[in-house]
C-alpha cells in the first residue's frame, strides 16, 4: 500500500465524491458545514441535518452515512443525537485531513514528521475577517506566538538539506501565512489607506519578530476586494530600510485574475525600487476565490474579473511560471535575483510546465519552490520530494470553528467540475489532462 495514501485518505476520497455528485447533496452539506460552529450540541446538529437533507430530492444510487442518518431522523428511526454524533466525527474527521493542529504547539510533530520525510512547511494560522480591534490583535498575538514556538521546535529538527538552502542562500526553517485582513478591521476598497495603517501597526513587529527569530512571514492573498490594500500594506513595509536585510517575506499572485500579468510587473516594479538584499517570495496560485468574485461581479453588474474557461486560467498560470522563473533565474539586483518563486498547484500539467521550464532556464533544483495544500497534494507531495526538487505543504492551524470556511473552500475546490483532482478521481485519461491548455 502506498505509504503517503492511506486507506482511510482513499475511503474520504471516495465518499466525498459519492455526497458531492448530486448538487442538492452537494449545497446541504456545504450549508452544513457553514452552521456546524453554531449548533449547541449533536442533537441540534442531528436536527439541522435532516431538515437541510429533507429539503432534497434524493437520486438512486449509493448514499454516504450522512444521508442515510438523516433519512433515518426524518422517519424516526434514528435520533438526532445519534445522527449528530455521526456527522461531527464525519467533519471532524475531514476537517483533520486538512488542519494540522489546533494551534502551534500541537502542529509541531505533524510539521516535524513533514521536514524529516524532506517536505517544509508553511503555517496558517486559520480565522478569518476581523470585525473590532480586540479581534486583530488577539490574532496578531497569535502569529507572535506561533513564530516563538516554532522556531523553538524547529531549531532541533535534522538537517533539511535542500529545504534550507538555495543558490541565494539560507531559507528559513519556520515559515509562517499571515492575513492582513484579520490583522485590521478597517480594511474597506473604499478607504484603504485607513486599513493599510492599521494593520501596518500590527504587521510591523510581526516582520521584526520574524526577523530576530530567522523565520519567514508571508502575506496570504484573499478576495479580489482587499488585495490591492493587503499587496500595499506589504510592499510599502518591506520597502521600509529596518527591513532591507530581513526578514524573509513573500506574497501572493493569483492566476486567475484577467489582470494578473500585468499585476506581477507591478509587484517586480517594486520589488526592484524597494532594493532588499533578501529576494521577495512570489506564491503563484490559481485562486480560492473563484466564486466568490463570479457571483459578485454578475451581481453589481461589473465585468467578471476572474478567467471563466479553465484552460484560460491555465495558460495564464503557465505564462507567469516563464515570468517568474525568468525573473529568478537573471540577477535584478547586485546582491541577488529579485524574488524566489514559488509555484502552487495540484495540476499536473501546469507543475510539470514549471519543471520543464526549470531544467530549460538551468535552474538548480532547491531553486525553485512547489506548493502544495495538506490534504489535497499529499501524493504530489510526496512525488516532488522523491525527485529532490523543493517543496512545501501549506498547513492550516486552528480549532474546528475557526477553520470551517477553509473547509468549505477545500471541499469546493476538490469537487468542482473542472477539477483536476475532480477529474482525474472520475477517471480521466493522464494524457488528456497533461494536453497543452
Amino acid at each position: 500500500m502506498d505509504r503517503r495514501r492511506p486507506l482511510r485518505t482513499r475511503a474520504d476520497d471516495a465518499l466525498m465524491r459519492r455526497l458531492t455528485a448530486d448538487p442538492q447533496v452537494k449545497a446541504a452539506l456545504f450549508r452544513l458545514v457553514d452552521v456546524r460552529p453554531a449548533c449547541a450540541d449533536a442533537e441540534d446538529l442531528g436536527r439541522h441535518l435532516a431538515g437541510l437533507l429533507d429539503e432534497v430530492t434524493l437520486r438512486d444510487g449509493p448514499r454516504g452515512a450522512a444521508v442515510t442518518a438523516a433519512q433515518r431522523v426524518a422517519e424516526g428511526r434514528f435520533s438526532a443525537r445519534a445522527a449528530g454524533h455521526l456527522l461531527a466525527t464525519g467533519v471532524g474527521q475531514m476537517a483533520g485531513r486538512f488542519i494540522v493542529g489546533a494551534d502551534a504547539a500541537s502542529s509541531v510533530p505533524a510539521l516535524r514528521r513533514l521536514w524529516k520525510d524532506g517536505v517544509s512547511t508553511t503555517v496558517d494560522l486559520l480565522g478569518e475577517a476581523t470585525v473590532t480591534a480586540a479581534e486583530a490583535d488577539a490574532y496578531a498575538q497569535r502569529c507572535a506566538e506561533a513564530l516563538d514556538v516554532l522556531c523553538a521546535a524547529a531549531a532541533t529538527w535534522p538537517a533539511g538539506g535542500i529545504l534550507e538552502r538555495d543558490g541565494v542562500g539560507p531559507l528559513p526553517r519556520v515559515n509562517l501565512s499571515v492575513k492582513v485582513s484579520a490583522l485590521t478591521p478597517h480594511l474597506r476598497p473604499d478607504a484603504p489607506e485607513r486599513g493599510i495603517a492599521d494593520a501596518t501597526t500590527r504587521l510591523r513587529p510581526l516582520l521584526r519578530r520574524a526577523r530576530d527569530l530567522g523565520a519567514h512571514l508571508h502575506v496570504d492573498m484573499e478576495s479580489l476586494d482587499d488585495r490591492d490594500a493587503v499587496l500595499e500594506t506589504a510592499l510599502r513595509l518591506l520597502a521600509e530600510p529596518e527591513f532591507r536585510d530581513g526578514p524573509s517575506a513573500g506574497i501572493v499572485l493569483q492566476a486567475y485574475l484577467k489582470e494578473s500579468p500585468r499585476h506581477l510587473e507591478a509587484i517586480l516594479d517594486r520589488a526592484r525600487e524597494a532594493g532588499r538584499s533578501v529576494p521577495l517570495t512570489v506564491r503563484l496560485v490559481k485562486g480560492a476565490y473563484w466564486d466568490h468574485e463570479l457571483v459578485h461581479a454578475q451581481q453589481v453588474g461589473w465585468p467578471v474579473p476572474v478567467w471563466e474557461d479553465r484552460a484560460a486560467c491555465d495558460r495564464c498560470f503557465e505564462q507567469l511560471t516563464r515570468r517568474l522563473l525568468g525573473v529568478a533565474r537573471t540577477p535584478d539586483t547586485p546582491n541577488a535575483p529579485l524574488v524566489r518563486p514559488a509555484i502552487a498547484s495540484h495540476n499536473l500539467r501546469s507543475v510539470a510546465h514549471a519543471l520543464a521550464v526549470q531544467d530549460e532556464l538551468g535552474l538548480a533544483p532547491g531553486d525553485v519552490e512547489y506548493q502544495v495544500l495538506r490534504g489535497l497534494g499529499d501524493d504530489l507531495q510526496g512525488a516532488l520530494a522523491d525527485r529532490g526538487v523543493r517543496v512545501r505543504t501549506y498547513c492550516p492551524v486552528g480549532d474546528l470553528v475557526a477553520g470551517m470556511a477553509y473547509l468549505v473552500r477545500r471541499l469546493l475546490e476538490n469537487s468542482s467540475n473542472d477539477s483536476f483532482l475532480s477529474a482525474r478521481a472520475a477517471g480521466a485519461e493522464l494524457d488528456d489532462l497533461l494536453r497543452a491548455p
